[in-house]
């Protein structure tokens, strides 16, 4: 049942509006646009912003952006590896150094001295991290909210920001990024395995 039911012209054409409707299961979203390139445009938009509703309604964990939870990644596997020994020690290295690539891209984009940018983000966590490890008293400190702010460059705690990022998103980005370079390494190994011969 709905509490007003109305005829509105728009453009040329007549559109029904049910409104004040007694539990609503559905809705419908009008969307204008100067040329059908605008509409389009908007629509895609629209339909990005519904499925990351849908990502945090599904999933409602939220992590800081700006490459707050990359470097807070990247420095984790950094000190991982220091406590592993020899050759095993390249992959925590290397992958701690390919989740860098969002706050250094950010970085760059911004058009601020990338190495200075990373650098003191990689020492505004690594002191958290250094600092939550001498803990003892088995207080939580949160998490490292700290990244680059996308339109100044300069690094501010994402929670003041009011940055953040679905958590289901971050973590199908990262096991696809592994399973791309696995899947590289096993071709290359192929490839190389068939020169030999």
């Amino acid at each position: 049942r709905c509490g007003l039911f109305e005829m509105r012209k728009i453009g040329d054409e007549y559109f029904a509006f049910f409104e004040e409707c007694e539990d609503p299961k559905a809705c419908t979203i009008l969307l204008r646009g100067g040329s059908k390139d605008v509409l389009n445009e908007i629509e895609r938009n629209l339909s990005d912003a519904m499925q990351v509703v849908r990502n945090v309604v599904y999933n409602p964990k939220l992590l800081p952006g700006g490459g707050a939870t990359e470097m807070a990644v990247a420095m984790g596997l950094r000190r991982a590896g220091l406590k592993v020994e020899g050759v095993q020690q390249g992959p925590f290295q290397s992958v701690g150094e390919a989740m860098e690539v969002i706050p250094r891209t950010l970085a760059q984009n911004c058009g601020v001295s990338v190495i200075r940018t990373v650098t003191e983000l990689r020492a505004k966590h690594a002191a958290f991290y250094d600092k939550a490890e001498s803990k003892t008293d088995g207080e939580d400190m949160g998490p490292c909210n700290w990244g680059i702010d996308g339109k100044t460059g300069k690094l501010v705690d994402m929670e003041e920001l009011g940055i953040w990022e679905p958590f289901s998103v971050k973590v199908q980005t990262i096991k696809t990024a592994v399973e791309s370079a696995c899947m590289i390494l096993r071709i290359d190994d192929i490839v190389s395995g068939s020169k030999k011969k």
